[in-house]
Formats: C-alpha cells, structure tokens, sequence
C-alpha cells in the first residue's frame, strides 16, 4: 500500500489549501485516514480523522472549524480542506491509513498514531505572515 500526499505549498496566512493524499495497493477499499503535522523542534500531532465508514471525523482543537478531512471513495484519495490558515500551521503534513473493512474497529473507530499502519511522504504546508 502506497500512499501520496500532495498539495502543500506557500500561502499567505488567511489563505486555502487543499492537500491530497492517494492510496493505491491495498485490496479493502474502505481504511480509516488521519494528517498528521510536525513542525520543526516539535512533535508529530494529530490534525484531522476519518473512519473506515466515513461516518466519524475527528479534529485537533487547533484546527477546529478551520480544516475540514473529506474522502472520495472512487479514488481512494482524502483530502485536507485547510481555510483561514495560520503561521503556526506551518509544518509537514502527513496522511497515515489503516485498513478499515465492514465489522473492523477502524470501521467505526479512529485510530491513535501508533496504529496506523501506512504513512504517506509528507507535503511541506508554509505559511506566511
């Protein structure tokens, strides 16, 4: 399984972003998908979720009502709809998933960090003040 995340760049603060993460290589169609972020000298933290059914979305408080995670099922690919975005969401971002089939707990459960099974390669998000 492969996973490819794109759509990073420079943008002034204020600004939008959309990042994209595609998968390819896994036989289940359904994996539960979170962005992860770290910015230099920190930890890796946790952004946005996705389950396996689609069903639950989670947010850090810090991005709250400013990202949204969405999923387009015929491709395979989760996006990160970044609006109003901050110096401070300066960082790499990087998607991470887990396969999440009908009756599995990913289904209906998001994932901490550590169980993700496969992570993308990061996309630098830069923003200016």
């Amino acid at each position: 399984v492969q996973l490819q995340a794109s759509g990073g760049g420079l943008v002034q603060a204020g600004g939008s972003l959309r990042l994209s993460c595609a998968r390819s290589g896994s036989m289940f169609s359904l994996h539960a998908t979170g962005w992860y972020r770290q910015a230099p000298g920190k930890q890796r933290e946790l952004v946005a979720s996705i389950t396996g059914n689609g069903d639950s979305r989670k947010y850090a408080d810090y991005v709250k009502g400013r990202f949204t995670i969405s999923r387009e099922e015929p491709s395979n690919t989760v996006y990160l709809h970044m609006n109003e975005v901050k110096p401070e969401d300066t960082a790499v971002y990087y998607c991470a998933s887990v396969e999440a089939p009908y009756g599995s707990y990913y289904y209906n459960n998001p994932p901490t960090m550590n169980e993700y099974t496969y992570w993308g390669q990061g996309t630098q998000v830069t923003v200016s003040s």
